[in-house]
């Protein structure tokens, strides 16, 4: 059954359930295995090392899947930063027009998505509204608003997805999608009532067959809890929600203990060349890699196709029963209690000599207030 969304009616998918890009993962199988299955697939432009490979890599996405992909596109501050207007030209030249956008002063970009012929359908990551409304400034079409919760970038915020939706739904003029914490149907159907056109879902997708990682780091997804993440480089206001593993807790540890709080000291724990190798390796261990608390939530490693069949299946099922709780008459309640004409006088007994019947405060007699 498909679903009536902005983010459906604008995309052309049936389920507004949109794989988020991701370093190292979201390769042509990734994103076209999502796309098949219904929602919208992504590919990371910048695990291609050029833009002419990433050119490469969108036609053989095309070759894969008939229905619409977008690409992801993220600007992050570094000593020598790709060409990204290279990236986006590419991008246009193929014929692309829906690209997620994050990072750090997107404008001149994003200019250059929204003034191809025909304009592109930009989502922009945000971990905060102020971010937000800088982003709606800009002519984005949705917000892909992040909570605390995700993985990866998490922001300086610290707010959760139960604030920061609502917020959105209060403050924002334009469509958004809910990103960090959701894997299953019911998290969709709570996005959808808290105000969202739909969801993205990273760490949940890494956990699927088609996902192009190392089995045995889906099945390290599997085995761990929703404690089982690490806040990393919070010192350099970069903070980053890894897998907990011993690279991270010694870039942590580097973190709380070093006295000058020189980058350097902690470079080479966070390299994401050693990130990399994770993925390739199946060794967990061996690097730091992304994932959120949503591990808690996964327990199993579908096809793309099964998974995105279950969560529409259950957020129907989660929207139907919300819908049932809606009644013409008040219910009868369902506790049964004596009448006041049963109680027994001596019911009423007088507290014990030395006891204070007055309300207690955290065990605290009205004498010690």
């Amino acid at each position: 059954m498909p679903f009536n969304t902005a983010l459906t009616r604008a995309l052309g998918i049936k389920i507004p359930v949109v794989q988020g890009g991701m370093q190292w993962v979201g390769y042509a199988e990734m994103a076209a295995a999502v796309s098949n299955a219904g929602g919208l697939g992504i590919l990371t432009a910048l695990t291609q090392p050029t833009p002419e490979d990433l050119r490469k890599e969108i036609r053989r996405c095309k070759t894969m899947t008939a229905n619409p992909f977008g690409v992801n596109l993220t600007l992050l501050p570094a000593l020598n930063p790709p060409d990204y207007p290279a990236y986006a030209r590419v991008i246009l030249e193929e014929g692309i027009r829906i690209v997620e956008t994050a990072g750090n002063s997107p404008g001149p970009v994003i200019k250059m998505l929204k003034s191809a012929t025909p304009p592109c359908v930009v989502l922009h990551k945000c971990t905060t509204i102020r971010h937000a409304q800088s982003a709606v400034k800009l002519g984005v079409d949705f917000l892909s608003i992040d909570g605390f919760e995700c993985a990866g970038h998490v922001g300086e915020s610290d707010i959760t997805n139960f604030i920061l939706l609502s917020r959105a739904r209060q403050s924002l003029p334009i469509p958004f999608i809910a990103s960090g914490g959701f894997a299953d149907g019911q998290g969709l159907a709570a996005a959808l009532n808290l105000g969202a056109e739909g969801i993205n879902m990273g760490t949940r997708f890494m956990c699927t067959v088609e996902a192009p990682i190392h089995h045995k780091i889906k099945e390290a997804i599997v085995n761990a809890d929703e404690t089982d993440t690490e806040l990393v480089l919070r010192r350099w206001r970069n903070t980053t929600r890894l897998y907990r593993n011993k690279v991270t807790e010694g870039a942590v540890k580097v973190e709380r203990e070093s006295k000058e709080g020189k980058f350097e000291e902690v470079a080479p724990y966070v390299s994401g060349k050693r990130g990399r190798e994770v993925f390739i390796n199946g060794d967990p261990e061996y690097g730091v890699w992304t994932a959120g608390q949503v591990m808690g939530l996964i327990h199993d490693i579908p096809t793309c196709h099964d998974l995105v069949t279950r969560i529409e299946r259950e957020a129907i099922e989660a929207l139907k029963k919300s819908q049932a709780l809606l009644v013409d008459e008040v219910p009868h309640g369902q506790i049964a209690g004596k009448g006041a004409e049963h109680v027994q006088a001596g019911d009423n007994k007088t507290p014990a000599k030395g006891k204070n019947g007055e309300a207690e405060v955290w065990g605290i007699g009205k004498s010690k207030l």
